[in-house]
């Protein structure tokens, strides 16, 4: 007979927000399975169906899918600033959670969670039988080693000070060899979304030494074959992968993947998936509104729709000058025409920012105005600040087309202002090597499924005070942690989102960054590529995919 699942006392009282309107079934879907419910029974409990897996087709074996990407150097996958190198790392090594497109955190390398009742003691049991690329059995070893590296400051992860807010080494407890239990240090009910963070790619603790690529041994449905930065990246199909397909053999259904490195011109690899040269194009890093705009009506290729938390942030040192200076930032936020930003950047595909890092969808956002566009008042802020005649700034962009475009508009508008902008264009790739360390710039940041999710990541200090290592800006208010410290340990959604009203109060009136849209995205395929299950990230799990 089967074990009936033990359910977290907090499910049933989101059962009762529920039913009375104050929570919707998405949102109960996604809070009882964090709390450790399968996504089926939270179904059932909502009143949903939830489907099994169907085809529209008989899944057909063999092929290789070719995407045009970047293939990017890569040593330690926990240090991946990029969603291109995670695209490849995924297909070898795998993660313990995974997201999918409707915001639901599943069990991947874990068989399943139990969290205690007040979200401070995570029991992770993981899925038994699972074999590394090199023959060896995956077990707990493998995930302390991994939290381990995570934790490493010398590694340098952003996972550090995505969960090194409220867990340490001493708190990662091996129970045995398929369990593993997590003592932290504060409540924190998004663990499992964090999981799926894509630089939390699990690693062998018997064969990883720092370098993926020299010794690349994932639990993954591929193998990595040949890898050639700046040029192409081979993965071919393992015949004893865990997973299986619908015919009851082991998945992937393709023989192979093929990362093939165009350059970062969209306009060659516009033309290659046109001429059926690649089955894809990547557009986990890029715009894509100009992809979306080519092909969007070609009736070979499908352009896969997803709202994203997808944004470009106008981010300010605030340990240089002029930066440290509130009135001074926010004289330049205030020059964003948003609505004008929005339609001449990304041609209205997407959102209105508001200068904080929390997005309409996210489920706990609090409503908030559009901030106006006010060149006369950044004028008075500037002379306040002590700049009456003015103030000569770089602004760094990579040649992401939207970004120079977001730079090119706002130079123009903040003018009137008193700012005179000199645009520091340069390669993609090189704004990446100092995107952390320039006083001025835009940076791409990808989407999270949560608000706490990058708050955390990039807006607060560690434990000794030092900004955590995916803190741009330097930027940390001691009002904001403290408020940040408690959302990431409620439950109820209304609670959070009364701290998040404050939250974005903070970072909007005295924080570091201006956001004026937020865009949509698109995974980019031919028609040829079938049973593609997309997330906002754009990430690529195609393990059951297959080719016409």
């Amino acid at each position: 007979m089967k074990k009936k699942e033990t359910l977290h006392p907090a499910i049933y009282d989101l059962k009762v927000d529920m039913d009375k309107g104050k929570l919707t079934r998405r949102d109960f879907l996604r809070y009882a399975t964090l709390l450790g419910m399968s996504a089926a029974a939270a179904s059932q409990m909502a009143g949903l169906w939830w489907p099994k897996k169907a085809f529209a087709a008989e899944p057909v074996r063999g092929g290789t899918l070719k995407i045009a990407g970047q293939v990017q150097k890569i040593t330690h996958p926990a240090q991946f600033s990029w969603v291109a190198p995670s695209q490849v790392g995924r297909q070898v090594a795998e993660y313990l959670t995974f997201t999918d497109g409707k915001n639901i955190t599943h069990p991947y390398l874990l068989k399943n969670w139990q969290v205690s009742d007040d979200l401070k003691t995570w029991t992770l049991n993981l899925n038994q039988g699972i074999k590394w690329n090199n023959g060896d059995t995956f077990t707990s070893e493998d995930v302390v080693f991994t939290f381990n590296q995570w934790m490493n400051k010398d590694v340098g992860s952003s996972m550090l000070g995505l969960v090194g807010k409220y867990l340490d080494l001493s708190g990662i407890e091996k129970v045995d060899q398929y369990q593993v239990k997590l003592h932290l240090k504060t409540p924190e009910i998004a663990l499992p979304e964090h999981l799926f963070h894509y630089p939390a790619l699990v690693l062998n603790a018997k064969t990883f030494d720092g370098d993926f690529i020299k010794k690349p041994v994932g639990t993954g449905p591929y193998t990595l074959e040949s890898y050639l930065p700046g040029e192409r990246a081979v993965l071919k199909a393992r015949k004893d992968y865990w997973q299986k397909g619908a015919d009851g053999k082991p998945l992937p259904y393709m023989d192979g993947m093929e990362f093939i490195d165009m350059g970062t011109e969209m306009a060659p690899q516009i033309a290659a998936i046109k001429a059926g040269e690649v089955d894809m194009v990547d557009l986990g890093d890029v715009a894509g509104v100009d992809v979306f705009q080519a092909l969007s009506k070609d009736p070979n290729i499908n352009m896969i729709p997803y709202t994203s938390a997808s944004t470009r942030v106008l981010r300010m040192r605030v340990d240089i000058k002029p930066w440290d200076n509130n009135k001074v930032r926010t004289a330049l936020k205030i020059c964003q025409h948003h609505e004008k930003l929005l339609s001449l950047v990304y041609y209205n595909e997407g959102l209105q920012g508001q200068d904080f890092h929390v997005y309409q969808l996210h489920p706990e956002y609090c409503e908030k105005p559009i901030p106006k566009y006010d060149p006369k008042r950044a004028k008075q802020l500037l002379k306040e600040a002590g700049y009456p005649n003015g103030i000569d700034i770089n602004l760094a962009a990579g040649t992401w087309p939207d970004v120079v475009r977001y730079a090119e508009v706002l130079k123009q508008d903040a003018a009137p202002a008193g700012f005179r902008i000199n645009i520091q264009t340069m390669p993609t790739s090189q704004y990446w090597e100092k995107w952390t360390e320039v006083d001025l710039g835009i940076t791409p940041w990808m989407h999270r499924p949560i608000g706490t999710m990058v708050l955390n990541l990039a807006y607060v200090n560690d434990d000794a005070g030092k900004p955590v290592p995916w803190n741009e800006t330097r930027w940390s208010d001691p009002e904001f942690s403290k408020l940040l410290k408690e959302a990431n340990g409620l439950l109820n959604v209304d609670e959070r989102r009364k701290v998040f009203c404050k939250l974005e109060n903070i970072q909007q009136q005295r924080g570091s960054i201006g956001i004026p849209y937020w865009r949509n995205a698109w995974y980019c395929l031919r028609k040829n590529v079938k049973n593609v299950s997309g997330v906002p990230s754009l990430y690529i799990t195609f393990n059951d995919a297959w080719l016409a």
